[in-house]
């Protein structure tokens, strides 16, 4: 039997990759190009600056944003790699599913603490 979710497989590396909050959140912010720190946080709503950053250090670490300088000003630009652009799918599907199910999720949680 094949089992795709040992802690050492590639399918765990790809669920931690989900499991934090704000990846997903931000690899899908970025999907319509290049973005400056002070406008993802204004698109993301809810996001510290040290959030922020912690973020996208851990996606550029992952491969999955490129960080760009923006010549001699301390100005930053953050954009998708191909590995970033490749995650687009699965999470948009997803947000699709959360879309579809939300509301079943949700009672089912009401009726667990009722």
């Amino acid at each position: 039997m094949n089992d795709v979710f040992l802690a050492d497989c590639r399918a765990r590396l790809a669920f931690d990759l989900m499991a934090n909050t704000w990846n997903p959140v931000v690899l899908w912010a970025l999907r319509d190009g290049p973005s400056r720190p002070a406008e993802l946080r204004r698109r993301l709503g809810g996001i510290s600056t040290k959030v922020l950053t912690e973020t996208v250090r851990r996606l550029e670490f992952n491969g999955l944003v490129h960080r760009r300088d923006c010549g001699r000003t301390a100005k930053v630009e953050y954009s998708l790699t191909d590995l970033g652009v490749s995650l687009l799918g699965p999470i948009e599907a997803f947000g699709e599913w959360a879309h579809r199910h939300g509301d079943e999720v949700m009672a089912a949680q009401d009726k667990a603490v009722g």
